[in-house]
């Protein structure tokens, strides 16, 4: 059995009767993206996080989102320490190799935007110096739906620096029966084990982008996007950052069935995690809906 399968058996342990969802968290990692995790509270969001970062062996920090949170909650900054008469700058939690911004929705944009520089340049600046971030560094944030209360939406330039959006959704009935009756082989992620290590993983990562796509295949990936671009019911399509996102998840997913070639399936498969948070559409139709779309009438 290969590594990134233990992987994903090891957080299927803690997270079980989802393994589209936890085979695209991991497919995130591996492309070097960040994940949304859009849905109600309660289904097991922060479990997936935890899980993920216990499997991968990452180092895990957590921010409660607020709407009273400031930048420097997330990012640190400059301490005065009476002993030296000096400044001295603390680090905050950023600086770890999985964050987790939970309920990133329901803070105020100027908290939202302390990590836009985070997601894009694996750096920080803080008092008019660049900090570099761990690596790997990946946030994953969950988002409630804007129908409940204290939520606003995330702006399009925040929403198009997560790779990937998926929803966990509620748990199939057979599941949920034997969490219910104590039946279940579910695991806490306080026990998941580490398969993999920064190191390690660094290395499956520089894989990917080895992980051979054919021209036909580019050409294809080329219509799809060209297709979010010119619909009728999307006023913003997928951008140039969208569009090699989805090349890398592609690759990514190849890589987790130990392939070195890129299958039109892996296209198939990540495509509408790629597109449906990034899709602005009229009359409020649907991302998902408008991206499934798409993929069914782009020629392959």
């Amino acid at each position: 059995m290969s590594l990134l399968q233990e992987t994903l058996d090891e957080v299927a342990r803690a997270v079980q009767g989802k393994p589209q969802q936890i085979r695209l968290a991991v497919a995130t990692v591996l492309a070097r993206g960040h994940l949304l995790i859009e849905d109600v509270p309660g289904v097991g969001k922060t479990t997936l996080s935890h899980a993920l970062a216990g499997a991968l062996g990452l180092n895990f920090r957590r921010i409660q989102f607020t709407s009273d949170l400031v930048p420097a909650d997330i990012l640190g900054g400059a301490v005065f320490r009476p002993d030296t008469q000096t400044f001295s700058v603390i680090k905050g939690p950023v600086f770890t190799n999985v964050l987790l911004a939970d309920e990133l929705n329901r803070a105020s944009p100027k908290a939202q935007s302390a990590l836009l520089e985070a997601m894009e340049e694996g750096q920080v600046s803080l008092e008019g110096e660049t900090f570099p971030l761990p690596q790997p560094f990946v946030v994953i944030a969950t988002q409630n739906p804007l129908d409940m209360a204290g939520t606003q939406a995330l702006p399009e330039s925040q929403l198009d620096r997560f790779l990937v959006s998926t929803s966990l959704g509620y748990p199939d009935p057979k599941v949920e029966r034997s969490l219910l009756s104590g039946q279940s082989s579910h695991t806490s992620w306080r026990d998941v084990q580490a398969v993999l290590n920064p190191e390690r993983l660094q290395v499956l990562q520089q894989q990917v982008s080895n992980v051979h796509l054919s021209e036909p295949l580019l050409d294809y990936v080329q219509r799809l996007i060209d297709a979010t671009r010119h619909h009728a019911d999307i006023t913003l399509g997928l951008s140039p950052r969208a569009a090699l996102g989805l090349v890398r998840c592609a690759q990514a997913w190849a890589l987790l069935d130990d392939r070195d070639y890129v299958q039109p399936d892996d296209i198939q498969a990540v495509f509408v995690s790629v597109a449906r948070h990034r899709l602005q559409t009229r009359q409020g139709d649907s991302g998902e809906r408008l991206a499934k779309a798409i993929l069914a009438d782009t020629p392959l």
